[in-house]
């Protein structure tokens, strides 16, 4: 996945654009983005160059004022729906600097990020794969029956990563990074089932609940 014109999920985008998913909507919602790196027609999709404006904005909020970010996003944004059809590794052969008087802002370190990203989301989901036959078709690593997202919690527990690789001794660091932005990019809907039964050496000290007491005012 190389294209500028790619079109994303809003969590794609965000883990592409390495912000937060409500930062994505928010662009779109109060109009920050333009209108032709977006699409609302079969959910939201944010074409995949549109991750440089948006990391740019979050990114440099700081920094610059609002009418400072969206002249920015104006006049790069132009360009890039100009080179749409282009790759995202062409783009950087490009002069992305923007001028407005006294100010100068270069957005290729934003448009570089953008392109590592995508390389990097485009490579998770090649390891990736469901199998009705494999785990019940829950997504596991290609080759392996390891489950993709109880990796990734790990992660996000902060479980060091020499722990991760113990335990599940067919990956490397590297495969580790990616099962984690793949499920950073496609999160399990719903909230997990509550398990019946308890982790191994735990015991029960009492089985009574107090009730929730109101307060008094």
């Amino acid at each position: 996945m190389g294209s500028a014109a790619d079109m994303l999920k809003p969590s794609e985008a965000a883990v592409v654009a390495r912000v937060a998913v409500r930062d994505v909507n928010r662009v779109i919602d109060e109009h920050i983005l333009p209108e032709e790196f977006f699409s609302l027609d079969d959910g939201r999709r944010i074409v995949a160059a549109a991750c440089t404006l948006i990391a740019f904005y979050v990114d440099s909020a700081k920094r610059l004022t609002s009418e400072e970010r969206l002249f920015a996003i104006r006049e790069a944004g132009s360009r890039l729906h100009r080179f749409r059809t282009r790759s995202l590794a062409s783009l950087l052969e490009e002069d992305w600097t923007v001028r407005d008087e006294f100010l100068t802002i270069d957005l290729a370190p934003f448009l570089r990020r953008t392109k590592e990203r995508m390389e990097r989301l485009a490579n998770a989901r090649e390891i990736v794969v469901s199998d009705p036959d494999v785990l019940g078709g829950t997504l596991v690593v290609r080759g392996t029956r390891v489950p993709v997202h109880d990796v990734a919690a790990s992660v996000t527990a902060g479980v060091e990563m020499d722990r991760i690789l113990a335990a599940y001794p067919s990956l490397d660091s590297d495969k580790v990074e990616l099962l984690a932005i793949y499920a950073e990019a496609n999160p399990t809907r719903g909230r997990p089932k509550a398990s019946a039964e308890l982790p191994k050496g735990a015991a029960i000290v009492a089985d009574r609940r107090a009730p929730r007491r109101s307060k008094v005012g």
